[in-house]
């Protein structure tokens, strides 16, 4: 994804520096002509009328234009001007409005309501009169649903009354129709078995053939599946990237085990089992999938299709980092943003509601329930739903992954993705300068989970290894001595004079960094939201910065 931010007074230069793109300065409308058909998206620091002027003459289209957004020269405002949905706009507003502290100003009227947009619904390809349905919906008339298909719902669509289509859940093709929405769910897998040297063109119009004779819709192929072995049969891997899914292999073994309508002796003499197409297809759709296109074959291949009882669930257990957008990744980003339910503990929910769509269920949890949460992911998850499962910092580092890895074998129809994030001792260290430039150790000193003699022999074992320690949850209101003992412990093996820094609340507003001695660190400075970090024999300070010499010959 390019973006690029372009600015024509110093003002608007000095915002443009703080957002993470290139960015571009002087002259407005020779740089965005230039660039237009090469951007994902542009922000703009000019008045919205100069903005219109430039950009008006090379707009095509909703499908093809980048997401377009101007901020006023005070950085108030952050607003989506042009390609709201498909080009990303209203995504960027929010985005560029998060890293500025502005306000995004989002006209598309779904968003302005609170409602999703029926095209932008993750998991789902939506055709046909999309305007007029969402029309109906804004205007508070009645839509109704048809859902043949007994397709697990995302809330929004789950609210809606059985009726008189409005919207529609179809994998197959269904004529333009007034006053109807069809929204594909992707509940079709595609299994191939190809000769090997097939042409491409010969399983590309298989495909498509049996496709359209049983009435599906491509919209609807979730995944291309073969046999392991044909893998990287060059028409096989055309056609899944021409279809824009994965491909998905089992080995002979196991498609060897399928019951399926048409085996053949000739295959499993040939390669190990007596079906590939529908084997795989059935195979890869997972548990109670049905056949709904037996086994046809061209000269050089074989193609089945199999349907899947419901969506594969997939639960993100995302960590956001520190604080403000600047420091989330853009892969965490992307779970939020495409997950149907969005969980957490109320303040990280917080943390992420740049990112949470309209129409998203959000589940705000206290602290304490971490299990709770867990489960509740885990739970909506399985039962195929798009779940992120939000935590501060870097989600495997004393957070929510570790107990929702220890769960996961409770619920094996859930997919998981750990999505990385800066965890607190890191951003904590870049704040003081590079304390954990070479060895270092993280330890807790919550005693809530670990006992303290467990922690205390880990101090010891840090302090004698003479590793560089972050202390995290160092103090809170009802965890007073912890801290003090901590630093006595470490003190048994470090000089007086050993440098710490106490980061508190690091990449969020109001960061306060703190640069001191093991002799004259004051515990009374140190909260639920700071860290510190001791150093070790060779750490010391340089213009005012920690450093922990990596070794590095100058």
């Amino acid at each position: 994804m390019r973006r690029l931010s372009v600015s024509v007074t110093g003002a608007g230069q000095a915002l443009a520096a703080k957002l993470p793109w290139p960015a571009a300065h002087g002259s407005l409308a020779e740089t965005v002509r230039s660039e237009w058909a090469s951007v994902d998206g542009l922000v703009l620091f000019v008045a919205t009328g100069a903005a219109i002027r430039v950009i008006a003459p090379l707009l095509n289209g909703k499908a093809e234009d980048p997401g377009v957004v101007c901020v006023d020269d005070a950085g108030r405002w952050a607003v989506a001007l042009c390609g709201g949905h498909a080009g990303g706009g209203n995504d960027l507003a929010r985005e560029v409005a998060a890293l500025l502290g502005a306000s995004p100003v989002v006209t598309t009227a779904t968003d302005a309501l609170g409602l999703p947009a029926l095209d932008r619904l993750p998991g789902f390809v939506c055709e046909g009169d999309v305007a007029g349905v969402t029309r109906a919906l804004l205007d508070g008339e009645a839509v109704g649903l048809e859902n043949p298909l007994g397709w697990p719902l995302p809330p929004f669509l789950a609210d809606l009354h059985e009726g008189p289509a409005g919207v529609r859940i179809s994998d197959g093709v269904s004529p333009p129709q007034r006053g109807l929405a069809v929204l594909h769910p992707p509940s079709l897998v595609v299994g191939v078995g190809a000769s090997t040297g097939a042409p491409t063109d010969e399983v590309s119009v298989l495909v498509a053939a049996a496709l359209a004779e049983a009435g599906l819709a491509p919209a609807s192929v979730a995944a291309v599946a073969t046999l392991d072995r044909k893998g990287t049969e060059p028409a096989v891997v055309a056609l899944a990237t021409a279809l824009a899914v994965p491909l998905v292999t089992a080995p002979a073994a196991r498609l060897a085990e399928v019951d399926v309508p048409t085996p053949s002796t000739v295959v499993a003499a040939a390669v190990g089992t007596p079906s590939v197409a529908e084997a795989a297809a059935l195979t890869a759709a997972g548990p109670h999938a049905t056949l709904v296109v037996a086994k046809q074959r061209s000269a050089h291949a074989t193609v089945a299709v199999a349907r899947r009882a419901g969506p594969a669930g997939h639960l993100w257990v995302v960590g956001l980092g520190p604080g403000g957008p600047e420091h989330r990744t853009a892969a965490a980003t992307v779970a939020v943003r495409g997950a149907e339910v969005v969980i957490g503990y109320g303040p990280y929910v917080d943390q992420a509601a740049d990112a949470i769509t309209p129409g998203a269920s959000v589940v705000r949890s206290p602290i304490g329930a971490e299990v709770e949460r867990a489960t509740s992911a885990l739970v909506a998850a399985a039962a195929g739903h798009r779940v992120a499962l939000v935590c501060s910092g870097d989600a495997g580092v004393y957070a929510l992954a570790s107990i929702v890895c220890e769960l996961a074998p409770s619920y094996p129809a859930a997919a998981i993705t750990v999505v990385p994030g800066v965890t607190a001792a890191l951003a904590a260290a870049a704040a003081l300068g590079a304390p954990l430039g070479h060895d270092h150790a993280a330890v807790s000193l919550s005693d809530l989970l670990t006992p303290w003699s467990a922690i205390a022999a880990r101090l010891e074992a840090v302090g004698a290894a003479d590793l560089v320690v972050s202390l995290y949850n160092p103090r809170s209101a009802g965890r007073g001595w912890q801290l003090p003992a901590a630093l006595e412990i470490l003190g048994r093996h470090r000089d007086p004079a050993t440098p710490v820094g106490v980061v508190t609340d690091a990449g969020r507003p109001g960061e306060r960094v703190t640069v001191t001695t093991l002799a004259a660190v004051d515990p009374t400075t140190v909260g639920m939201t700071s860290c510190v970090v001791v150093g070790a024999s060779s750490t010391r300070v340089e213009g005012g910065r920690l450093v922990t010499p990596r070794g590095y010959r100058r």
